[in-house]
Parts: C-alpha cells; structure tokens; sequence
C-alpha cells in the first residue's frame, strides 16, 4: 500500500478487483489513519474522471427491474437477499472511497469518516459473504443492479449532490427496509441473517448522519439553506421519486429533523 497520501490509497482500494483484496486494503487503511500514517495531502494528482470502481467479473450487473425477486420460504431465497444485501455493501465500500478520492480539500474529519464508513462495510460485507457461504453460495451467484453507483457516476462534479443523494437518499433506504426484512426472516426462523442485519441496521445510522454532517457542511460553504437545496437536489437528479414510508425514529437519529421528514413523506405520497 501507498504511505503517506490518503487519496493515493484511496484510489488503490477503489481500483481493487478482488473482494479478499479490497477489504484488505480498506481496514489496512483504517488502521493507518487511526495510526496517524495517512493524510489527505493537498499536493496529491487530482482525481480521475469517475468510471467503474473496481469488482470482480461477477455478480452480472443488470437492469433493477431484471433483477428477479425470491420467497424467504426457501433457503435459496434467503441467501438472494442476504447476496442483495452483500452487493449494497460492497458498492458502499467503493462509495466511500470514492468520496475520499474524489474530492478534495475537506477538514480531516470528512476523511476519517469516510474511511471509517469503508471499514465498516468491508466487515459487513465479509459477515454477508460468510453467511452466504453458510447457504451454499458466494458472492456472484445471483445477477445484481448498478444502482448505487450511477448515483456516484451522476454526483461526481457536485460533492453537495453527493452527499445529500448517495448517504441521505440511496443509503439511507436501508434504514426504511431492513426492519421488515427482519420481520419476514423471523417469521421463517432465519436467526443467522438476522444478527448481522441487525448490526448492519444499527451502523449504518452513523453512515446516513456522516451523510447529513457533511451535506450541511457543503451547504454552509455555500450559502445554501440545507432543507431547501436537499429538495432541489432530489427533482433535479431524481425527478422527485422516492419510495416511502420512512423510519422516522432511525432517519432522527441519522440527523434527518421532523420538518424534512414530513416533506419527504408528502413527495414520497405524492410521486
């Protein structure tokens, strides 16, 4: 690994094709910076324009729409959705270095909490992958969609649009759905995914407010009144479409206020 300029190592993680080695190089990162090792160096080459991050050849990327839903009822369908879930934290390793690869000249604490939203889902997606090894499966074996990261693609010029609509939007839908995956895995005594959807659940309410802090950071240094320009965002990059209901009390606590919440609920019922 690089020593010295985070970016330079950011960008090494990004590129990373194979899982093993990703997730290696992600908490190598971590520990460094917690170490005092990397920085954020202001002389690093500027980023390159954004293309695919670095996967395997496998799972195949298709349309959403093509991606095929399965019953929990078979443990073929559990291990879809716990393989679903592993490719969300995958691109979410990817989405977090990418925001520290990309741009540039944030305080410190931007890039130590980006590295730390990579390190947390490089080991949600190491639980999600041995799981899915417990079904019979490893990740690839189900086709997947790009959502998450033609997001990326779209905010890569506008760090504000980033990180209103990646943390605060995409990501922040899993605060919304992993509860009632819960309750239709209980149903069908699935105690094993669930344990680590319930750490996912809980740690990703500190990825979606690293979201929020820094999305009103952009907004201060821009002049711009954060609720206004979070609703100005979602119809310019998204047409306003937005799937409802919200869980309020995690969207709370992830830094979403009453005011915001009732705006989205009224697009969400609206769109």
């Amino acid at each position: 690994m690089s020593a010295g300029d985070l970016h330079a190592v950011a960008k090494q993680c990004l590129d990373a094709t194979d899982p093993a080695e990703k997730l290696r190089l992600t908490h190598a990162a971590w520990q460094a910076l917690q170490a005092g090792e990397l920085r954020a160096d202001p002389g690093s080459p500027a980023p390159e324009p954004i293309g695919a991050p670095g996967r395997p050849e496998l799972p195949r990327l298709v349309p959403q729409r093509q991606v095929p839903h399965r019953g929990l009822g078979s443990e073929e369908g559990r291990a879809a959705l716990v393989h679903a879930v592993a490719h969300i934290e995958f691109n979410a390793i990817n989405l977090a270095w990418d925001a520290v690869y990309r741009f540039r000249g944030k305080p410190d604490a931007y890039y130590r909490d980006w590295v730390s939203c990579a390190h947390d889902e490089a080991r949600h997606f190491a639980m999600l992958t041995g799981r899915l090894a417990e079904l019979g499966h490893v990740y690839g074996d189900f086709d997947a969609h790009n959502g998450l990261w033609e997001m990326a693609e779209k905010t890569a010029l506008y760090d504000t649009a980033r990180m209103a609509l990646v943390p605060r939007v995409l990501e922040a839908r899993g605060l919304d759905v992993t509860p009632g995956m819960i309750q239709r895995l209980r149903c069908v005594g699935d105690e094993g995914t669930i344990a680590i959807l319930e750490v996912i659940l809980r740690e990703e309410v500190a990825h979606v407010a690293a979201g929020t802090r820094w999305f009103r950071w952009c907004c201060e240094r821009d002049g711009l009144d954060p609720r206004a320009a979070f609703i100005d965002l979602l119809r310019d990059y998204m047409g306003y479409t937005l799937r409802g209901p919200f869980n309020r009390p995690a969207r709370i606590e992830a830094g979403f206020d009453e005011e915001e919440l009732d705006r989205l609920a009224a697009l969400a019922t609206a769109s």
